[in-house]
């Protein structure tokens, strides 16, 4: 089913903005007029979305969070152009974008990625630090293509996929670079369920409220011991991107 039309932005910034669906938050990674469609990490996108991410956590009671995209894209990674405007900052770029997935791996609450279309790179990254991920089953691709551009991974990526991905499967997608439609990355284990594509934002909502009620500092902390090597990673400096 459709999610109800009397859900109310709570919030909204320059480039993202927030919807509540009772004790579900809603976290849109870009607006749907968005000059940038594919919701691209650069340092304006990172503090929109942290700043949400506040919000949400002022909430009071049980809650969880759903993020998700418009149209085509839920997110294809880091900004391109912006690191190409930036010479020398890419190293920088990347600590925030680790900084960002760190937060929401262990986020107090349960999380779900609503994937509505295309997943790349950095965006697939922070897709697999939720809880829970629905993609879309007819269109839409999930792809970690570091190695089809000639680049290695950071350490603190290694160590979620490790954590949050079956090993061979997790191994497959960074090595090869493939990209993955909505079945095959369900068959495989990266993604949880899919959905249609109108069903895909209320599959997560759905799944987001029937655990709401954990959401608490227990919550948080057991996500930390789960995936501590991955949280203590992400949280260390990147570096030798910035050639």
């Amino acid at each position: 089913m459709a999610l109800p039309v009397c859900a109310a932005v709570i919030r909204s910034t320059l480039h993202a903005h927030l919807d509540d669906d009772g004790d579900v938050s809603i976290l849109y990674l870009g607006e749907a007029d968005s000059s940038d469609p594919e919701n691209r990490f650069n340092p304006d996108w990172l503090d929109s979305v942290h700043t949400l991410l506040d919000e949400v956590q002022t909430r009071p009671g049980p809650h969880a969070l759903v993020t998700t995209g418009h149209g085509r894209f839920y997110s294809t990674g880091a900004d391109l152009d912006w690191r190409l405007n930036n010479p020398g900052r890419a190293d920088w770029l990347l600590t925030q974008i680790q900084l960002l997935i760190a937060r929401l791996l262990v986020f107090p609450m349960p999380t779900v990625a609503a994937l509505q279309g295309h997943t790349f790179g950095a965006g697939a990254f922070l897709a697999i630090a939720h809880d829970h991920s629905v993609m879309r089953s007819d269109r839409g691709y999930l792809c970690f293509p570091g190695v089809t551009l000639g680049a290695a991974y950071a350490p603190g990526v290694l160590e979620l996929t490790a954590a949050r991905l079956p090993a061979r499967a997790g191994r497959d997608a960074l090595m090869t670079g493939q990209r993955y439609g909505g079945s095959e990355a369900h068959r495989l284990g990266l993604v949880d369920e899919v959905a249609e594509e109108s069903e895909v934002l209320s599959t997560a909502v759905r799944w987001a409220r029937s655990v709401a009620h954990t959401r608490s500092d227990a919550l948080g902390d057991i996500k930390r011991g789960l995936h501590r090597r991955a949280f203590e990673s992400l949280h260390e400096p990147v570096a030798g991107y910035n050639e």
